[in-house]
């Protein structure tokens, strides 16, 4: 079981954006992938935390660009904005704030 968790969490952040890629954005799914998969980059805001990685540590809520303020930005704007390329990008946000959930009610060290 130990082994699975980080199996699935790179390939929610991986795997899953490829599927949402070919299955919506056919003619350019490379494209959409890559900026889903380019919104990692979010993940930067770990370098502002102490410890910069605790495994106990859920990132939904702790971090700044993991908040819940966060999220919501991202889920307007992708409701909101039109333009294709905004809306990769806030996909991308929300598909690993949601990988990211997943790896928080998976986590085993507060039970």
């Amino acid at each position: 079981m130990e082994l699975l968790q980080p199996i699935v969490h790179y390939g929610l952040h991986f795997v899953f954006p490829a599927l949402v890629a070919y299955l919506f954005f056919k003619k350019d799914w490379k494209k959409a992938w890559a900026i889903m998969v380019g919104t990692m980059l979010v993940d930067l805001d770990h370098l502002l935390a102490t410890p910069i990685f605790d495994a106990c540590r859920c990132s939904i809520g702790f971090h700044y660009l993991h908040s819940y303020y966060a999220i919501v930005i991202y889920l307007l704007v992708f409701l909101l904005v039109k333009h294709q390329t905004i809306r990769l990008i806030t996909l991308g946000l929300l598909l690993h704030m949601a990988t990211d959930y997943q790896d928080c009610l998976w986590n085993t060290c507060n039970n």
